[in-house]
Protein backbone atom coordinates (compact mmCIF):
# COMPACT_ATOMS: atom_id res chain seq x y z
CA UNK A 1 0.00 0.00 0.00
CA UNK A 2 1.42 3.38 -1.03
CA UNK A 3 1.71 6.01 1.72
CA UNK A 4 -0.24 9.24 1.47
CA UNK A 5 1.76 11.93 -0.28
CA UNK A 6 1.04 14.90 1.96
CA UNK A 7 -1.24 15.75 4.84
CA UNK A 8 -0.20 19.31 5.42
CA UNK A 9 -1.06 22.95 4.87
CA UNK A 10 1.60 23.29 2.18
CA UNK A 11 -0.81 21.59 -0.23
CA UNK A 12 -2.76 24.84 -0.39
CA UNK A 13 0.01 26.78 -2.10
CA UNK A 14 -1.47 29.93 -0.62
CA UNK A 15 1.82 31.80 -0.69
CA UNK A 16 1.96 34.97 1.39
CA UNK A 17 -1.51 36.15 2.39
CA UNK A 18 -2.36 39.83 2.05
CA UNK A 19 -3.33 41.37 5.39
CA UNK A 20 -3.86 45.04 6.15
CA UNK A 21 -2.00 46.53 9.11
CA UNK A 22 -1.68 49.83 10.94
CA UNK A 23 1.60 51.18 9.62
CA UNK A 24 3.07 52.13 13.00
CA UNK A 25 3.01 48.44 14.03
CA UNK A 26 5.62 47.69 11.37
CA UNK A 27 8.04 50.17 12.94
CA UNK A 28 7.34 53.20 10.73
CA UNK A 29 7.62 56.47 12.65
CA UNK A 30 4.16 57.79 11.77
CA UNK A 31 2.59 58.33 15.21
CA UNK A 32 1.43 61.71 16.39
CA UNK A 33 4.61 62.09 18.49
CA UNK A 34 6.90 61.02 15.66
CA UNK A 35 7.40 57.56 17.12
CA UNK A 36 6.21 54.06 16.25
CA UNK A 37 4.75 50.99 17.93
CA UNK A 38 6.68 48.21 16.25
CA UNK A 39 5.34 44.78 17.15
CA UNK A 40 8.05 42.17 16.65
CA UNK A 41 5.59 39.30 16.46
CA UNK A 42 4.19 40.95 13.35
CA UNK A 43 7.50 41.93 11.77
CA UNK A 44 9.61 38.91 12.76
CA UNK A 45 7.08 36.04 12.80
CA UNK A 46 3.87 36.75 10.92
CA UNK A 47 5.73 38.57 8.13
CA UNK A 48 6.95 35.14 6.97
CA UNK A 49 3.36 34.24 6.10
CA UNK A 50 1.55 37.58 5.65
CA UNK A 51 2.16 40.17 2.96
CA UNK A 52 1.46 43.30 4.98
CA UNK A 53 -0.50 46.16 3.36
CA UNK A 54 0.30 49.14 5.62
CA UNK A 55 -2.16 51.97 6.24
CA UNK A 56 -1.88 55.09 8.41
CA UNK A 57 -5.11 57.05 7.98
CA UNK A 58 -3.98 60.01 10.07
CA UNK A 59 -0.89 60.63 7.93
CA UNK A 60 -2.66 59.82 4.68
CA UNK A 61 -5.49 62.25 5.46
CA UNK A 62 -2.88 65.02 5.86
CA UNK A 63 -2.37 65.40 9.61
CA UNK A 64 1.44 65.40 9.36
CA UNK A 65 4.25 64.10 11.60
CA UNK A 66 4.47 65.07 14.41
CA UNK A 67 0.92 66.30 14.96
CA UNK A 68 -1.68 67.17 17.52
CA UNK A 69 -3.22 64.10 19.10
CA UNK A 70 -6.88 63.47 18.31
CA UNK A 71 -9.83 61.77 19.98
CA UNK A 72 -13.43 60.72 19.39
CA UNK A 73 -16.02 63.13 20.80
CA UNK A 74 -19.81 63.23 21.00
CA UNK A 75 -22.45 60.69 19.96
CA UNK A 76 -21.30 57.15 20.76
CA UNK A 77 -22.78 55.86 17.50
CA UNK A 78 -21.34 58.63 15.29
CA UNK A 79 -18.57 60.44 17.17
CA UNK A 80 -16.57 63.29 15.68
CA UNK A 81 -12.80 63.09 15.21
CA UNK A 82 -11.26 66.23 16.70
CA UNK A 83 -7.95 67.62 17.88
CA UNK A 84 -7.36 67.29 21.60
CA UNK A 85 -6.34 70.93 22.15
CA UNK A 86 -7.43 72.87 19.09
CA UNK A 87 -10.76 71.14 18.62
CA UNK A 88 -10.07 70.99 14.88
CA UNK A 89 -12.64 68.67 13.33
CA UNK A 90 -11.24 66.02 10.96
CA UNK A 91 -14.44 64.00 10.66
CA UNK A 92 -15.54 64.87 7.12
CA UNK A 93 -12.02 64.73 5.72
CA UNK A 94 -11.50 61.31 7.29
CA UNK A 95 -14.80 60.05 5.85
CA UNK A 96 -13.90 61.29 2.37
CA UNK A 97 -10.42 59.79 2.64
CA UNK A 98 -11.75 56.48 3.97
CA UNK A 99 -14.11 56.06 1.01
CA UNK A 100 -11.26 56.47 -1.47
CA UNK A 101 -8.79 54.36 0.53
CA UNK A 102 -11.29 51.54 1.03
CA UNK A 103 -11.99 51.48 -2.70
CA UNK A 104 -8.27 50.89 -3.24
CA UNK A 105 -8.09 48.25 -0.51
CA UNK A 106 -10.99 46.43 -2.19
CA UNK A 107 -8.58 45.71 -5.05
CA UNK A 108 -6.02 44.15 -2.70
CA UNK A 109 -8.08 41.03 -1.82
CA UNK A 110 -7.20 41.40 1.86
CA UNK A 111 -7.75 38.33 4.03
CA UNK A 112 -7.58 40.23 7.30
CA UNK A 113 -6.66 43.50 8.97
CA UNK A 114 -4.66 44.07 12.14
CA UNK A 115 -5.41 47.45 13.68
CA UNK A 116 -3.66 49.55 16.34
CA UNK A 117 -5.51 49.29 19.64
CA UNK A 118 -6.90 52.43 21.33
CA UNK A 119 -6.35 54.59 18.26
CA UNK A 120 -9.17 57.10 17.54
CA UNK A 121 -8.65 56.44 13.85
CA UNK A 122 -7.49 52.81 13.75
CA UNK A 123 -8.69 51.12 16.92
CA UNK A 124 -11.20 48.38 16.14
CA UNK A 125 -12.69 47.82 19.57
CA UNK A 126 -13.34 49.74 22.79
CA UNK A 127 -11.84 53.05 21.68
CA UNK A 128 -12.76 55.78 24.19
CA UNK A 129 -15.39 58.31 23.14
CA UNK A 130 -15.46 61.57 25.13
CA UNK A 131 -18.33 63.93 25.87
CA UNK A 132 -18.07 67.70 25.40
CA UNK A 133 -16.89 68.05 29.00
CA UNK A 134 -13.85 65.92 28.18
CA UNK A 135 -14.99 62.88 30.13
CA UNK A 136 -14.94 59.34 28.74
CA UNK A 137 -18.59 58.54 28.00
CA UNK A 138 -18.26 55.13 26.37
CA UNK A 139 -16.41 53.25 23.67
CA UNK A 140 -16.62 52.63 19.95
CA UNK A 141 -14.45 51.97 16.90
CA UNK A 142 -11.86 54.30 15.42
CA UNK A 143 -13.04 56.42 12.50
CA UNK A 144 -11.15 54.48 9.81
CA UNK A 145 -11.35 51.05 11.43
CA UNK A 146 -15.10 51.43 11.82
CA UNK A 147 -15.46 52.38 8.16
CA UNK A 148 -13.35 49.36 7.16
CA UNK A 149 -15.45 46.92 9.17
CA UNK A 150 -18.65 48.39 7.77
CA UNK A 151 -17.36 48.11 4.20
CA UNK A 152 -15.82 44.63 4.65
CA UNK A 153 -17.89 42.96 7.41
CA UNK A 154 -16.61 39.45 6.63
CA UNK A 155 -12.88 40.20 6.59
CA UNK A 156 -11.24 38.99 9.85
CA UNK A 157 -10.20 41.95 12.03
CA UNK A 158 -8.13 42.11 15.20
CA UNK A 159 -5.94 44.48 17.22
CA UNK A 160 -2.28 43.92 18.01
CA UNK A 161 -2.84 44.30 21.76
CA UNK A 162 -5.37 41.48 21.81
CA UNK A 163 -2.88 39.13 20.15
CA UNK A 164 -1.17 38.77 23.53
CA UNK A 165 -4.14 36.56 24.40
CA UNK A 166 -2.98 33.28 22.83
CA UNK A 167 -6.54 32.12 22.21
CA UNK A 168 -7.41 35.31 20.31
CA UNK A 169 -4.12 35.11 18.43
CA UNK A 170 -4.78 31.58 17.26
CA UNK A 171 -8.37 32.39 16.34
CA UNK A 172 -7.42 35.44 14.25
CA UNK A 173 -4.68 33.64 12.33
CA UNK A 174 -6.93 30.62 11.78
CA UNK A 175 -9.62 32.90 10.35
CA UNK A 176 -7.12 34.65 8.06
CA UNK A 177 -5.91 31.38 6.55
CA UNK A 178 -9.49 30.13 6.25
CA UNK A 179 -10.57 33.35 4.53
CA UNK A 180 -7.71 32.96 2.06
CA UNK A 181 -8.96 29.47 1.21
CA UNK A 182 -12.48 30.83 0.78
CA UNK A 183 -11.18 33.38 -1.71
CA UNK A 184 -9.59 30.57 -3.67
CA UNK A 185 -12.92 28.72 -3.75
CA UNK A 186 -14.81 31.85 -4.83
CA UNK A 187 -12.48 32.29 -7.83
CA UNK A 188 -12.99 28.71 -9.03
CA UNK A 189 -16.43 27.81 -7.75
CA UNK A 190 -18.17 24.63 -8.87
CA UNK A 191 -20.38 22.11 -7.10
CA UNK A 192 -17.47 19.67 -6.91
CA UNK A 193 -15.13 22.35 -5.53
CA UNK A 194 -17.71 23.38 -2.93
CA UNK A 195 -18.19 19.81 -1.69
CA UNK A 196 -14.43 19.23 -1.58
CA UNK A 197 -13.82 22.48 0.29
CA UNK A 198 -16.57 21.88 2.84
CA UNK A 199 -15.56 18.26 3.39
CA UNK A 200 -12.06 19.34 4.36
CA UNK A 201 -13.43 22.03 6.70
CA UNK A 202 -15.94 19.89 8.59
CA UNK A 203 -13.94 19.18 11.74
CA UNK A 204 -12.65 22.75 11.94
CA UNK A 205 -16.21 24.07 11.82
CA UNK A 206 -17.30 21.50 14.40
CA UNK A 207 -14.57 22.68 16.79
CA UNK A 208 -16.24 26.10 16.87
CA UNK A 209 -19.96 25.39 16.52
CA UNK A 210 -21.98 22.21 15.98
CA UNK A 211 -24.94 24.43 15.11
CA UNK A 212 -23.08 26.04 12.21
CA UNK A 213 -21.71 22.63 11.24
CA UNK A 214 -25.28 21.43 10.71
CA UNK A 215 -26.41 24.63 8.97
CA UNK A 216 -23.48 24.62 6.55
CA UNK A 217 -23.98 20.93 5.82
CA UNK A 218 -27.58 21.58 4.78
CA UNK A 219 -26.50 24.56 2.68
CA UNK A 220 -23.88 22.53 0.79
CA UNK A 221 -26.38 19.72 0.22
CA UNK A 222 -28.54 22.18 -1.72
CA UNK A 223 -25.75 23.90 -3.62
CA UNK A 224 -27.26 22.89 -6.99
CA UNK A 225 -30.37 24.92 -6.24
CA UNK A 226 -28.50 28.21 -5.76
CA UNK A 227 -26.67 30.66 -7.96
CA UNK A 228 -22.89 30.42 -7.33
CA UNK A 229 -22.42 33.98 -6.07
CA UNK A 230 -25.47 33.83 -3.80
CA UNK A 231 -24.26 30.52 -2.40
CA UNK A 232 -20.76 31.88 -1.72
CA UNK A 233 -22.14 34.93 0.04
CA UNK A 234 -24.29 32.83 2.37
CA UNK A 235 -21.67 30.13 2.91
CA UNK A 236 -18.89 32.62 3.61
CA UNK A 237 -20.97 34.54 6.15
CA UNK A 238 -21.98 31.37 8.04
CA UNK A 239 -18.51 29.85 7.85
CA UNK A 240 -16.76 32.93 9.24
CA UNK A 241 -19.48 33.41 11.83
CA UNK A 242 -18.72 29.90 13.04
CA UNK A 243 -14.96 30.44 13.22
CA UNK A 244 -15.43 33.66 15.18
CA UNK A 245 -16.96 31.61 18.00
CA UNK A 246 -14.52 30.43 20.66
CA UNK A 247 -13.18 26.89 20.26
CA UNK A 248 -13.24 25.72 23.89
CA UNK A 249 -11.53 22.63 25.38
CA UNK A 250 -14.96 20.96 25.52
CA UNK A 251 -15.56 21.63 21.81
CA UNK A 252 -12.07 20.43 20.89
CA UNK A 253 -12.59 17.31 23.00
CA UNK A 254 -15.74 16.52 21.02
CA UNK A 255 -13.78 16.76 17.76
CA UNK A 256 -10.85 14.73 19.09
CA UNK A 257 -13.23 11.95 20.13
CA UNK A 258 -14.86 12.16 16.71
CA UNK A 259 -11.44 11.66 15.09
CA UNK A 260 -10.78 8.69 17.37
CA UNK A 261 -13.97 7.15 16.03
CA UNK A 262 -12.37 6.94 12.58
CA UNK A 263 -9.36 5.12 14.04
CA UNK A 264 -10.72 2.83 16.72
CA UNK A 265 -11.25 -0.26 14.52
CA UNK A 266 -7.60 -0.09 13.46
CA UNK A 267 -6.07 0.38 16.89
CA UNK A 268 -5.26 -2.03 19.68
CA UNK A 269 -7.08 -1.70 22.98
CA UNK A 270 -3.94 -0.29 24.58
CA UNK A 271 -3.50 2.31 21.83
CA UNK A 272 -7.10 3.45 22.17
CA UNK A 273 -6.79 3.76 25.94
CA UNK A 274 -3.62 5.83 25.56
CA UNK A 275 -5.41 8.24 23.24
CA UNK A 276 -8.46 8.43 25.50
CA UNK A 277 -6.22 9.32 28.47
CA UNK A 278 -4.42 12.02 26.53
CA UNK A 279 -7.70 13.54 25.32
CA UNK A 280 -9.06 13.52 28.86
CA UNK A 281 -5.93 15.24 30.17
CA UNK A 282 -6.40 17.89 27.48
CA UNK A 283 -10.05 18.32 28.46
CA UNK A 284 -8.91 18.97 32.03
CA UNK A 285 -6.40 21.48 30.62
CA UNK A 286 -3.44 19.46 31.87
CA UNK A 287 -2.03 19.23 28.34
CA UNK A 288 -2.01 21.63 25.37
CA UNK A 289 -4.03 20.79 22.27
CA UNK A 290 -0.91 19.97 20.27
CA UNK A 291 -0.37 16.76 22.31
CA UNK A 292 -3.57 14.84 21.43
CA UNK A 293 -3.48 16.32 17.92
CA UNK A 294 0.05 15.06 17.28
CA UNK A 295 -0.91 11.59 18.47
CA UNK A 296 -4.02 11.51 16.26
CA UNK A 297 -2.13 12.92 13.27
CA UNK A 298 0.41 10.14 13.66
CA UNK A 299 -2.22 7.41 13.53
CA UNK A 300 -4.14 9.11 10.71
CA UNK A 301 -1.00 9.13 8.56
CA UNK A 302 0.20 5.67 9.61
CA UNK A 303 -3.20 4.10 8.97
CA UNK A 304 -3.72 6.19 5.84
CA UNK A 305 -7.11 7.55 6.81
CA UNK A 306 -7.33 9.98 3.93
CA UNK A 307 -10.46 11.76 5.16
CA UNK A 308 -8.64 12.74 8.35
CA UNK A 309 -5.38 13.62 6.65
CA UNK A 310 -7.21 16.13 4.49
CA UNK A 311 -8.97 17.84 7.37
CA UNK A 312 -7.88 21.44 7.87
CA UNK A 313 -8.59 21.01 11.57
CA UNK A 314 -5.32 19.09 11.82
CA UNK A 315 -3.39 21.73 9.88
CA UNK A 316 -5.29 25.08 9.95
CA UNK A 317 -2.09 27.15 9.85
CA UNK A 318 1.68 26.55 9.63
CA UNK A 319 2.92 24.37 12.47
CA UNK A 320 5.94 26.66 12.80
CA UNK A 321 3.67 29.25 14.40
CA UNK A 322 3.10 26.80 17.28
CA UNK A 323 -0.33 28.29 17.94
CA UNK A 324 -1.72 25.14 19.47
CA UNK A 325 1.18 24.53 21.79
CA UNK A 326 -0.52 26.68 24.39
CA UNK A 327 -4.21 26.08 23.65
Amino acid sequence: MQPLKVCALTEDNLGKIKVGVSRCLLGDAVRYDGGHKRDRYLTDVLAKYFDWVPVCPEVEVGMGIPRESIRLVGDLTQPRLVGNKSGQDWTERMRAYAKIRLDKLAQEDLCGFLFKSDSPSSGAFRVKVYNVQGQAAGTGSGAFAGAFMQRFPLVPVEEEGRLHDLGLRENFIERVFSYARLQGLAKNISRRAVVEFHTRQKLLIMSHSTKHYQMLGKLVAEVKKQKPQEFMQTYTALFLEALALKATPAKHTNVLQHILGFLKNELTSEEKQDIVRVIEDFRKELLPLVVPLTLLQHYARTLQIQYLCRQYYLYPHPKELMLRNHA
